[in-house]
């Protein structure tokens, strides 16, 4: 049965006793926005389904203590929009947290499955998909929408019975559970994305130098967003900051002429950008680089290979033991990111030492 909850005090007391376990999803918005606006809050308890409404004053507040409950396990899928959502709603994310989405690539299913493939694939039933695109900060809600969300938690309580017992039997609960607690400490923490230059496909193709002022651009394009409540590309395109990065301008006249010239540039922050262009971090020298020399491209597809054969024996779908992107790190760094701690690093150091201790020679051609 669905309930819609617009009353705080009646949330508190339907949640006066605790289930061990709920399901759990949200709607949110995120067009116009850095940050993801909180929309509506689908909780599954037993056989029931909670439809509560966020907008309502004093909800996110009667939700804390729940996504805070050491004992009360949360279960949803996909879960790191979800989690910053929370985070910036009700100050606090859901812990303990199982993710079907996680479990799903962990058990070697797929990775990155959607929760109505993973339903179909595991539970043989056909969601549907009708309002994806809707516009939950309306209200009411249409029967239709609210409808389509309980769904998105009814069957959250199945799929983690199977994914458990297939995670136990292949002995990775404990892979699971350090990958949620890494995705909800990130989340609570807040801290962003210390790289942003890594995840651009353009930045291989610069130099070292337009590396570092890409960096302190996308650094500052972070902070000006959050503040703000912007989306990114609202605040400086990346094609923009791409080509101040290659082609640094001489000074604040010229940067600003080169604003005043692009369609899409924000031509009143030109005193903030150029400050940000022209201001070293004081982490630039540990800065890594989108791409290295040759000697270190060969290295990089060694690296790869050991990983991609290392992930075969393990079962494990393609990117889940460990993406280009954490490789090139580790490789230009020497040290092990965060993401390839753990459980990753462990099954990793074995086969990737030899080729992080030693230069190694570029692979022969045609062989």
């Amino acid at each position: 049965m669905s309930l819609w909850i617009s009353d705080p005090d009646t949330l508190i007391r339907r949640l006066d006793t605790r289930p061990a376990r709920i399901g759990l999803d949200t709607e949110f918005i995120r067009e116009r926005t850095y940050w993801p606006q909180l929309a509506l809050v689908q909780i599954a308890i037993e056989d029931d389904v909670l439809l509560v409404d966020p907008l309502v004053p004093g909800m996110p507040q009667a939700l804390a203590p729940l996504l805070d409950d050491p004992a009360v396990l949360k279960i949803m899928h996909s879960a790191s929009e979800d989690l910053v959502a929370f985070q910036r709603a009700c100050g606090t994310v859901p812990r303990p947290l199982f993710d079907t989405q996680i479990a799903a690539a962990l058990s070697g299913i797929a990775a990155g499955m959607g929760y109505q493939r993973l339903v179909q694939e595991l539970l043989g039933v056909t969601l549907d998909k009708g309002e994806t695109r809707s516009d939950w900060l309306r209200r009411p809600l249409s029967a239709a929408q609210l409808e389509y969300a309980a769904d998105d938690v009814r069957h959250l309580f199945a799929l983690h019975d199977r994914l458990d017992t297939r995670l136990r039997e292949l002995d990775r609960h404990d892979w699971l559970a350090e990958d949620a607690a890494r995705l909800a400490s990130g989340s609570a923490a807040d801290a962003g994305e210390r790289w942003p230059h890594l995840g651009m496909r353009t930045a291989q193709f610069l130099d070292a130098d337009a590396q570092r002022h890409l960096l302190r651009l996308l650094r500052w394009r972070e902070r000006q967003a959050r503040d703000s409540d912007r989306p990114r590309s609202w605040i400086l395109d990346n094609d923009l900051a791409v080509a101040l990065a290659r082609t640094p301008p001489a000074d604040a006249p010229a940067l600003q002429a080169q604003l005043d010239a692009h369609p899409k540039a924000p031509r009143k922050l030109g005193a903030a950008i150029w400050q940000a262009l022209a201001t070293p971090l004081p982490d630039e020298p540990t800065m890594p680089l989108a791409s290295a020399g040759d000697r270190d491209k060969h290295r990089l597809k060694r690296m790869q290979d050991a990983v991609s054969a290392r992930s075969a024996e393990l079962g494990l779908p393609d990117g889940v033991l460990a993406s280009r992107r954490y490789l090139e790190v580790l490789l230009e760094s020497g040290v092990w990111p965060d993401m390839l701690s753990g459980w990753r690093k462990r099954q990793l150091e074995p086969v990737l030492s030899a080729l992080l201790a030693s230069p190694g020679e570029p692979a022969s051609e045609g062989k």
